[in-house]
């Protein structure tokens, strides 16, 4: 079995950017991506009103440099403006071809 070294991006943020953070991973090198909803607590508090929206999990498995473009996209237009939190983590993925 070939295994591949792979990053696995994983975004946390308001449903209202899913669009928009879909364009941006896609056009920043990924090939594919996956949405969850996502629910919790951090700095910012519980979110309490209904009418926000859910907040969404976007992950998607790229190479090195396509990870590091993400996070500095996003650290440059969401992380200012935005409810938005971002990691890498290192994966080995079985067809690794298939994302990059």
């Amino acid at each position: 079995m070939d295994l591949v070294p792979l990053k696995l991006v994983t975004i946390v943020a308001e449903s209202l950017l899913e669009k928009r953070l879909v364009e941006e991973v896609k056009r920043l090198g990924a090939k594919g991506y996956t949405i969850t909803p996502a629910r919790g607590e951090g700095s910012r508090g519980i979110r309490s009103v209904d009418w926000e929206g859910q907040n969404i999990r976007l992950e998607t498995i790229v190479s090195e440099e396509v990870a590091l473009r993400i996070l500095q996209r996003l650290q440059e237009e969401y992380f200012p403006h935005y409810a938005v939190i971002a990691y890498v983590e290192n994966v080995w993925v079985v067809r690794g071809e298939k994302y990059v």
